[in-house]
């Protein structure tokens, strides 16, 4: 697979919308309601969804040819929608949450997580017509039916398309300046030009770090990227981390320019990139020595074609792990989180308050607060997310287990003015309630159980004292009343095997493969990647120092967005 094969812009798909290809069922009615998707400023369309997307598939082929063997019971759709309503329902974290749920990851990597789904799949959440759970019974389409009418509208190699579209030259030339990618300034008065209140985050004059935006839309790569203010500076991160390796180039490759110049910053940065996810991110989040098996004895479960494809036991259940360990408040910066001079302007920033200083933010961008840029009091402090050697347990993820923080129960930003229009509220519930709506998709999407998957991976099962350790009585009775201790909805399972196997530091045997095999096997697929061309960080850009970056923390002091 070429690496800039197909690449492309998702500026304007919002969380969750997808579309079908040409000759599913009802794709000529999705593609007309898809007015405002657009691939490199194009609306998707008929014929035009295969030539932009890539195929979803099943990791165990034998368990989907013999659906609904290894599944979910596919007899009582209306019966089993109810009953993952109700095991999704319990999967919520009391309030106040629990010390001991923290894990030790540092909570950079949840949204770290995030921005690598954003950068491989697109299509396998929320309401659509080929797939839609707020809807009063689930009906589970077969694996025939999902792999012909579901496509992803990503590329699954790990090639930052959501940061570079299609090039300076291409469709997306509104997210450059010559080589460099735009970023955005913050803002220090609001329109009306009164001051935004708040210490400054970042050195005095050092104000690039806002998306660039026309109006209130961010002009980035995935317009997903925008949806939360840590994934969205996730995003500054990387724009700054391109434009401080152009510089870097610049000074010690002189020779090279125009658009030489340019492939070769892009392709360092892809390459550290790369690298970080498999040696740091997934070296983090998966069980020790998962990573160091497969990079030694190569894949063996997940053996990608040469037409590439999105396994959806990883998107639709295993990679959604992160879900788990988002926390319900963030010690943010100086001005929304700890201040040792008192003056911080809230203690914490709330979760649901991240979603409301982004261009995504309703009922206006930041809050109403009078500026169409990010103020500059909401600058992250990166040093209370990365430090794995941190003594404040709160700038940890929680763990990663079956209980989910109080305000996944209620995303606002999932309910879109039409469905509040069209919805009764229980539907509307389900789509802003996150564990049942990932519960509800598994199922109408035929994905295998975990005790299925187990099986085949030769992993033992967890046993049904295991599936019910540490859970409340509304938990267990959810899974003993809906059949769940004899199969379980993969997502719920693996969840659960990271917190009885892994104590919620780490996936567990069975997650941890699925995992990192899809991930490394992406990047094992792309014929430009780093593991192709025998690159390591030694032959990237250095520090004055010469040092090397072989952190998501040292990417970001390069970047230049990790304060000293």
């Amino acid at each position: 697979m070429a690496t800039d094969h197909g690449t492309r812009m998702l500026q304007h798909l919002r969380h969750g919308a997808d579309v079908l290809p040409d000759d599913a069922p009802g794709a000529k009615a999705e593609a007309d309601r898809l007015a405002t998707v657009s691939l490199a400023g194009s609306v998707v369309a008929g014929h035009d969804v295969a030539e932009v997307s890539t195929p979803f598939g099943y990791l165990f082929d034998d368990l989907a040819d013999a659906f609904p063997q290894h599944h979910l019971p596919t007899g009582d759709p209306a019966g089993m929608t109810a009953r993952l309503t109700a095991l999704g329902t319990a999967m919520v974290e009391q309030a106040p949450a629990d010390p001991a749920g923290n894990s030790v990851i540092p909570a950079v990597y949840t949204y770290w997580g995030q921005f690598i789904d954003h950068d491989i799949t697109a299509n396998t959440d929320r309401k659509t017509l080929f797939s839609d759970v707020a809807v009063e019974v689930v009906e589970p389409r077969t694996p025939a039916d999902v792999t012909t009418g579901l496509r992803n509208l990503r590329q699954p190699a790990l090639n930052l398309d959501s940061v570079y579209g299609d090039g300076p030259q291409g469709a997306s030339a509104a997210l450059y300046d010559g080589p460099a990618l735009r970023v955005g300034r913050v803002a220090l008065t609001t329109d009306a030009g009164d001051p935004v209140p708040g210490q400054r985050v970042t050195p005095e004059g050092d104000d690039s770090h806002d998306l660039f935006r026309d109006g209130t839309t961010a002009v980035i790569g995935d317009g997903r990227n925008d949806e939360n203010l840590v994934v969205a500076q996730f995003h500054v991160a990387f724009l700054r981390f391109h434009n401080a390796v152009l510089e870097w180039v610049r000074v010690n490759e002189p020779h090279l320019i125009g658009r030489a110049l340019f492939r070769r910053v892009r392709d360092l940065v892809r390459f550290h990139y790369q690298w970080l996810v498999v040696h740091d991110y997934l070296k983090t989040v998966t069980a020790t020595g998962t990573v160091d098996q497969i990079l030694l004895g190569g894949n063996r479960v997940f053996r990608p074609r040469h037409d590439t494809y999105m396994p959806l036991e990883f998107s639709v259940a295993a990679y959604r792990f992160g879900h788990s360990m988002v926390r319900g408040a963030y010690d943010f910066n100086l001005n929304f989180g700890r201040n040792p001079d008192g003056t911080a302007l809230l203690p914490t920033a709330p979760f649901g308050l991240l979603f409301a200083f982004t261009g995504g933010a309703r009922p206006a961008p930041f809050n109403g607060g009078g500026t169409t840029t990010l103020p500059f009091n909401w600058v992250i402090d990166w040093n209370r997310f990365v430090h794995k050697g941190d003594g404040d347990a709160t700038h940890f993820a929680r763990r990663i287990d079956t209980r989910l923080v109080p305000p996944l129960t209620q995303m606002v930003n999932q309910v879109t003015p039409d469905d509040e229009a069209q919805l009764p509220d229980l539907l509307q519930a389900v789509l802003r309630h996150l564990a049942v709506r990932n519960l509800l998709r598994g199922y109408s999407l035929a994905i295998p159980t975990g005790q299925a998957v187990a099986a085949a991976l030769g992993v033992p099962a967890l046993t049904t004292a295991e599936l019910q350790a540490g859970n409340g009585d509304e938990l267990n009775r959810a899974l003993t009343d809906g059949g769940f201790l004899e199969a379980t909805p993969l997502w719920f399972y693996l969840l659960k095997e990271a917190e009885v196997k892994s104590n919620g530091n780490a996936l567990g045997p069975a997650g941890s493969r699925i995992v990192a095999e899809t991930l490394i096997g992406q990047i094992r697929a792309d014929e430009g990647s780093y593991l192709h061309r025998g690159w390591t960080p030694a032959r990237g850009v250095r520090f004055p120092d010469g040092g090397l970056i072989v952190s998501i923390s040292d990417l970001f002091r390069f970047a230049g967005v990790l304060p000293a």
